[in-house]
């Protein structure tokens, strides 16, 4: 497969500094989602603190609420967008980073905007991608224990305190996702799509896997072992299609959108 060598790799723009998401780790304080899932007895202190009631739960509601607000009020003119997952350890030498930057591009020029997470790696060489192609180049960061920054090419950059507040964000304007090589994190936001396709609480809209010797191993599984104890229907898997050829992805994507196959109900 013939990745466009349109961009060299070894230089890019500084990382962006992201003061706002970094308060806890740069204060030692626990993150807004580890206060919210610890217990009540281990959120307990002192009474006497005069910013107690910010650390309550009902305070919390409305801290949720207005990431909602923010995120929404954001992302509402976005139109048709793409969310693009991957490891943030994937180093700018390793093919996966050309053909993300591939497959953003096409994408981009196709006339879709670029979401990622913000970060380095995959989420790096889409937003990169999305630079190139022209799009909007969208990167939706968390807060997490240690101090982080954006990648030099994220335009639009949105800071989240709740995990679940920003994968709301990742699902609610996707045109698609697509899946490239990745950790836990990366595992959670494709069975997050499959789970809500599957249960139809979102439209069956494209779900592409990238890196088929990757994913190999995980797409064997599900036949040999969760399709054949029927924990899942034979149609499930079809909704797990895998390429290595950021063309497929564009075709795919632009065929469904143009073809409004995303409001088919999803396959059984």
């Amino acid at each position: 497969m013939a990745v466009s060598d349109e961009s060299t790799y070894d230089e890019q723009p500084p990382e962006q500094p992201n003061p706002t998401l970094n308060r806890a780790a740069r204060t030692g304080r626990p993150t807004e989602d580890e206060q919210l899932l610890s217990s009540p007895a281990q959120q307990a202190e002192p009474a006497q603190r005069p910013d107690a009631f910010t650390h309550t739960d009902p305070w919390r509601v409305l801290r949720i609420q207005g990431e909602f607000v923010a995120g929404f009020d954001a992302l509402a003119d976005v139109g048709p967008a793409v969310s693009i997952f991957g490891s943030a350890r994937t180093s700018r030498r390793d093919p996966m980073y050309g053909v993300a930057v591939a497959t953003a591009r096409r994408l981009a020029r196709a006339g879709f905007a670029i979401i990622t997470g913000g970060g380095p790696g995959i989420m790096e060489a889409a937003n990169r991608g999305a630079k190139e192609g022209k799009a909007r180049s969208i990167g939706l960061g968390i807060e997490l224990p240690h101090e982080q920054g954006l990648n030099g090419f994220v335009d639009e950059a949105i800071n989240f305190r709740y995990f679940f507040v920003r994968k709301t964000m990742f699902v609610k304007y996707a045109t698609a996702f697509v899946i490239f090589p990745g950790g836990f994190g990366t595992m959670d936001e494709l069975f997050e799509a499959l789970t809500l396709i599957q249960t139809q609480k979102i439209k069956n809209f494209p779900v592409l896997l990238v890196g088929c010797e990757y994913w190999k191993g995980l797409l064997d599984w599900l036949r040999t072992t969760m399709l054949a104890e029927g924990k899942v229907a034979p149609g499930d898997l079809d909704l797990l299609p895998c390429t290595d050829d950021p063309a497929e992805v564009e075709r795919v994507i632009l065929e469904c959108y143009r073809n409004d196959c995303a409001e088919a109900r999803p396959r059984r």
